[in-house]
């Protein structure tokens, strides 16, 4: 008879996965040899519990499925921490499953006891996850594992957490694992009055001029309901221009002749010129929280009057849109739109030529801030070359894993990219050193395809061991470092306040590719422009991981221009 182990690894393999993130201990050693006896899971060892955790995210990113780390519970949960937080903030759902003390010795002062007794692992996590529990009963297992998965799954995901005792590890199970349905994972609800309702602002009001000024913001929230597709066909029925946020970054072609790039953080100024230079006829907004970086620092004029809001959160409309807002999930709002055309064809046709001018206006203008940076001579190397020289070698569809710090503004500006899910970035919470791990749970999920990440140097020193964990599974990940010797945002800030401030946030110029050897990767050094090329080609063409240390100038400003502009002239008290 299978124990509960045994379940538990079955279970996540009828659920569509083949990796399993993990750091072996004590608490989870049944585990071990249970691995052993199946085959549809293959084991990561990672180098610590919060790289574990980053893997799974970053597997669940890239996969559209969820992803899984194991750990046991005390010091290893507590590592995992940060990781489960940026899941939550981002809506990717990660399973973490933490092993436990035998239930019948809660709290008698065995070694790691983290039980409800103790430091009480499941109400750490609570606030960080759609569900935490401790399963108190083998029996229990089953339906606390499904109400697990349904709980993060459920939209707008995020990661849910199982405290495992050692006697639910080991109990026996006479049942299995039965899938959860697909359509509860995406049941595409839609709150259809108010989806009919949205039409009257596409069609205008009775004898007034055809709305012509029409946007679309494209979030994450597009990429969530895999509905890429849809948004690119409902664009060009009617040439309606697309801006996304920087963490919907991919869902609509950059190269499309209706795209407007990122908006908001390192944006285009394509993307400000439409949504802000004048009002809009009508404005489409689609999975977007309309945070901070999403609205470029509240500088985002929305119009009740003229905006269509959808979002599967009623509150992350409600907080900022005051009518037009229809909860739901993007890619049935799209689908609704489309299955409308006939309705729409009047208004939105008759509107489209002045709207191709109105476009083709803006695109006359520069689309990026200092372009030229791209092809700069500079030495030390300025970022911009570096990523502009990484993406002409790099594959149409492979997948970039960006990192947080000035490089993830240098990526999020220069960086084309042409499809959901190959531009993977923690944008939220946005911890450093993420997308080394990350990266890893990327490749796993996706080993037909080319990953690369942009990182720091700062990033390298709170989670670069993890490319270790790379090595040891000869994962072929390109892992770009930017190194610029410095913490290069919080500089930029720091060194114009005194030699102390400045002090503090320089950095000493490590080796990365030494140490990329040492554990066991292949390693490059570009020191002058004239090296990147070479150096990709080489790390792109071996086998196995491979680590390119670029030397960067830390004194080279981000391309936040449109971001600094509305900063300032943001006032709280407005």
């Amino acid at each position: 008879m299978p124990l509960g182990v045994d379940f538990l690894l079955d279970a996540l393999a009828s659920e569509g996965l083949d990796h399993l993130f993990m750091v072996p201990g004590g608490l989870v050693d049944p585990f071990l040899p249970a691995l052993g006896r199946q085959k549809a899971l293959t084991p990561i060892v990672a180098a610590q519990e919060g790289g574990a955790a980053y893997m799974a995210d970053g597997y669940a990113r890239a996969s559209g499925n969820f992803g899984a780390a194991l750990c046991i519970g005390g010091p290893g949960l507590a590592n995992t921490v940060t990781a489960v937080a940026t899941a939550q903030t981002d809506g990717s759902p990660v399973l973490l499953m933490s092993g436990e003390v035998a239930t019948l010795i809660e709290g008698l002062g065995v070694f790691q006891d983290a039980s409800s007794q103790t430091l009480d692992d499941v109400a750490v996590l609570k606030p960080l996850t759609r569900y935490s529990s401790s399963v108190d009963n083998p029996r229990n297992l089953p339906h606390l594992f499904k109400h697990a998965l349904l709980q993060l799954r459920t939209r707008p995901a995020g990661p849910a957490h199982l405290s495992l005792p050692g006697d639910v590890l080991a109990g026996e199970l006479s049942v299995e694992h039965a899938p959860i349905d697909p359509a509860l994972s995406h049941p595409g609800a839609l709150s259809f009055s108010a989806a009919t309702s949205s039409l009257a602002h596409f069609l205008g009001a009775p004898g007034a001029e055809p709305p012509v000024r029409i946007a679309i913001l494209a979030g994450a929230g597009v990429e969530h309901a895999n509905s890429a597709q849809a948004l690119r066909q409902f664009a060009e029925l009617w040439r309606i221009p697309v801006a996304t946020t920087l963490r919907g970054k991919g869902v609509f072609p950059e190269d499309h002749p209706l795209s407007l790039g990122v908006f908001g953080y390192a944006g285009t100024h394509h993307s400000r010129m439409a949504l802000m230079e004048a009002p809009l006829d009508l404005f489409v907004i689609l999975g977007s929280g309309l945070n901070e970086r999403d609205t470029m620092h509240w500088a985002l004029k929305i119009d009740s009057n003229a905006v269509v809001c959808v979002n599967l959160s009623p509150s992350a409309i409600g907080a900022n849109v005051n009518g037009g807002g229809v909860v739901g999930d993007c890619g049935a709002y799209l689908n609704f739109l489309l299955d409308h055309s006939d309705e729409l064809r009047p208004s939105l046709q008759a509107g489209q030529e002045r709207r191709a001018a109105w476009l083709a206006k803006i695109r006359a203008k520069p689309r990026l801030q200092d372009p030229e940076h791209c092809e700069s001579d500079a030495v030390p190397i300025h970022p911009a070359r570096a990523i502009a020289e990484l993406r002409k070698l790099f594959p149409r569809d492979g997948v970039l894993v960006v990192d947080s710090g000035a490089h993830r503004a240098f990526a999020g500006h220069y960086w084309e990219s042409y499809a959901p899910r190959t531009y993977i970035s923690a944008t939220n919470l946005g911890p450093m050193g993420w997308a080394i791990a990350a990266a890893v749970g990327v490749q796993c999920a996706s080993p037909s395809r080319r990953v690369a990440v942009i990182t720091g140097d700062g990033c390298m020193r709170m989670g670069g061991m993890e490319i270790a964990t790379a090595a040891r599974y000869q994962l072929p990940v390109v892992f770009v470092v930017i190194n610029n010797a410095a913490l290069g945002n919080v500089w930029l800030r720091a060194h114009i306040k005194g030699p102390v401030p400045d002090e503090l946030t320089r950095l000493p110029d490590h080796d990365w590719a030494g140490f990329a050897r040492a554990l066991g990767c292949r390693g490059e050094t570009a020191r002058a422009p004239a090296d990147l090329a070479d150096a990709f080609e080489r790390a792109l063409s071996g086998v196995g991981p491979c680590v390119v240390d670029v030397k960067a100038d830390k004194a080279f400003g981000t391309p936040v221009e449109d971001w600094v502009a509305a900063v300032a002239a943001y006032s709280y008290h407005e």
